[in-house]
């Protein structure tokens, strides 16, 4: 029997934690009924599940439940929320800003609206991955209706400065939207405090299931309107069409229950199990840190390293841990990470990155087997580099 390698990937995905599994699972069988279904008590328990779901999730982040609309995953909300604001405020503005770094699930919906007309600003960062707030003030027209910042980084994990932003663009009545894939029951979270008009969810970076998202979208001070890029049904106060996926809103909820109430104690967890990969890894010499070191996931482990071959280190890596070098959702192309070319990396620095995403479920032992690994690899292929050049 094979060994499978060490896990370490969970900005891409996260396995389903068992006991939300055991929430689940009565939905598929016993509870299976349609939540639009109210004139029988199969459709009244689906109602019930949905709601508590609903409650969880404004819970979580200081919103309200009707204020929470059900998606297929954040990639859906990021483009509901964009495209909607898009559609719904064009006579006032058809001018967007985002920042480079974002996911592609908000830079292609905005590159999208382009082609309709409307201006798009992308933001530079600094080096260290975060926006500089001047910037986005300079950047400000009369005619801007929509900043889309990303909560959390996917690749580097750097941690936005969002009640600012949301301050900055409350004072201009400009919707401020996060996608926030990264961050729900990881870091606190109040659409409140923040003046947060627009946020994407979604259950699987948090071991839940994958499917389900969510956007919330605020009612009031000041309310919101969305063009609903799905029709049929009227489902979701018409926002979003659709029979609801009972099961996975259920897991959905929690998810978010386990990780609000697991959130202290797993950041100073996985923010040691960081530090003691960092610091391994750390004593080689040309092995660069990509992002903010403080304003960033617990989790999170991005490193550039010098004079090794991009493709020969992520094989090397692989028969003992499961890594990546960029964002899951674009690993079928053969670019660089546009989020570490925004830090100003080279093409070939940003080939030879690492993202070790730590999760729930890995120990201290696995990560000295990972940083041991590593660090032998990264040893062998810069001295058969140096053999290679010699000859």
């Amino acid at each position: 029997m094979s060994i499978r390698p060490i896990y370490l990937d969970c900005h891409a995905t996260t396995p389903v934690d068992e006991r939300v599994l055991a929430a689940m699972l009565p939905y598929f069988t016993e509870h299976f009924g349609n939540p639009a279904s109210i004139s029988h008590v199969y459709g009244w328990e689906a109602e019930a599940a949905v709601k508590q779901t609903r409650e969880i999730l404004a819970a979580a982040i200081n919103a309200t439940p009707e204020e929470i609309v059900f998606t297929s995953g954040a990639t859906e909300a990021n483009n509901l929320a964009i495209k909607g604001v898009a559609e719904a405020y064009f006579k006032k503005g058809q001018h967007i800003i985002t920042v480079a770094t974002e996911h592609s699930a908000v830079l292609d919906p905005c590159n999208y609206l382009k082609t309709l007309g409307f201006e798009i600003t992308i933001l530079p960062v600094k080096k260290d991955g975060l926006i500089d707030l001047t910037e986005l003030e300079k950047a400000f027209r009369p005619e801007t209706i929509l900043v889309s910042v990303m909560a959390a980084n996917n690749e580097i994990g750097v941690l936005q400065p969002l009640a600012e932003i949301g301050e900055m663009c409350r004072d201009r009545q400009i919707i401020f939207h996060t996608d926030a894939a990264q961050a729900i029951g990881k870091i606190p979270l109040d659409v409140q405090a923040m003046k947060i008009d627009l946020m994407s969810l979604t259950a699987h970076k948090i071991y839940g299931p994958k499917g389900i998202g969510a956007l919330y979208v605020r009612r009031r001070n000041p309310r919101v309107q969305l063009a609903p890029q799905q029709h049929g049904g009227g489902h979701e106060r018409g926002m979003r069409s659709g029979t609801l996926y009972t099961p996975q809103i259920v897991g959905f909820g929690k998810a978010v229950e386990i990780a609000l109430a697991e959130q202290a104690t797993e950041t100073q967890r996985l923010t040691e199990l960081r530090q003691r990969l960092w610091e391994q890894l750390s004593q080689l010499s040309g092995v660069h840190l990509n992002g903010h070191p403080q304003a960033r996931l617990a989790g999170n482990l991005n490193i550039s390293v010098e004079g090794v071959d991009g493709a020969a280190l992520l094989l090397g890596l692989q028969p003992v841990m499961a890594v990546s070098s960029g964002s899951a959702c674009s690993s079928t192309t053969t670019a660089p990470s546009h989020v570490l070319t925004a830090l100003g990396h080279s093409q070939k620095l940003a080939y030879a990155s690492v993202r070790f995403g730590i999760g729930r479920f890995n120990t201290q032992e696995e990560i000295d087997i990972v940083a041991k690994h590593a660090i032998a690899t990264i040893q062998s292929l810069r001295n058969s580099a140096f053999v290679n050049l010699g000859s």
